[in-house]
């Protein structure tokens, strides 16, 4: 583990997040798919299956897509901006089996606002390392997904939507369709 659990698990759901939405595709269409997608990363707390809830839930993707393009200045811009807006406040917390972790607003939060804190001190945890080339785009031509790479050699190039597996059988055909018969 290169980072603390929470901030892994706060790293792959603003992630799995963030590719919810790209263009031509909306993979949080209903409250159904969100209820999936807070079940799915063990969100916690307030929870009120809303039409209402599901707009702010997406439109927090936009901002937190930003992430990825920004510099270290502009991240820390979002991130600061997240907690300021959020009012959070750090504290230790211990639930559901998991031992004691960082919540920085109440369980009873909006669940958006949950979200964008749990992202913003995950980020945090990144830049105070320098570490935020961890976070990266997919390296398949056709697909605007982002990932971070939690891999202790710093090798991941793509997303976890079979990305990899699609540039491998496409390396291959290339090889097959240029070696002589």
């Amino acid at each position: 583990m290169l980072f603390a659990h929470d901030t892994e698990c706060a790293l792959l759901a603003t992630i799995a997040l963030v590719n919810t939405a790209a263009p031509g595709r909306e993979e949080l269409p209903d409250v159904a798919a969100l209820d999936r997608f807070f079940t799915t990363y063990g969100w916690s707390g307030r929870h009120e299956h809303t039409d209402d809830e599901l707009r702010q839930v997406r439109a927090l993707r936009p901002r937190l897509r930003r992430i990825w393009y920004a510099d270290t200045d502009e991240v820390v811009g979002i991130v600061n901006g997240l907690l300021h807006e959020s009012r959070a406040l750090p504290q230790l917390i211990r639930h559901d089996d998991q031992p004691y972790h960082l919540h920085a607003v109440p369980r009873d939060a909006p669940l958006a606002t949950r979200m964008a804190v749990e992202a913003a001190m995950a980020v945090a945890d990144l830049v105070r390392m320098d570490e935020l080339s961890r976070l990266r785009h997919c390296d398949h031509p056709d697909c605007e997904n982002v990932l971070v790479d939690l891999s202790k050699n710093r090798s991941r190039r793509f997303c976890d939507a079979g990305c990899g597996n699609r540039a491998a059988v496409s390396a291959y055909r290339a090889r097959r369709s240029a070696s002589p018969s």
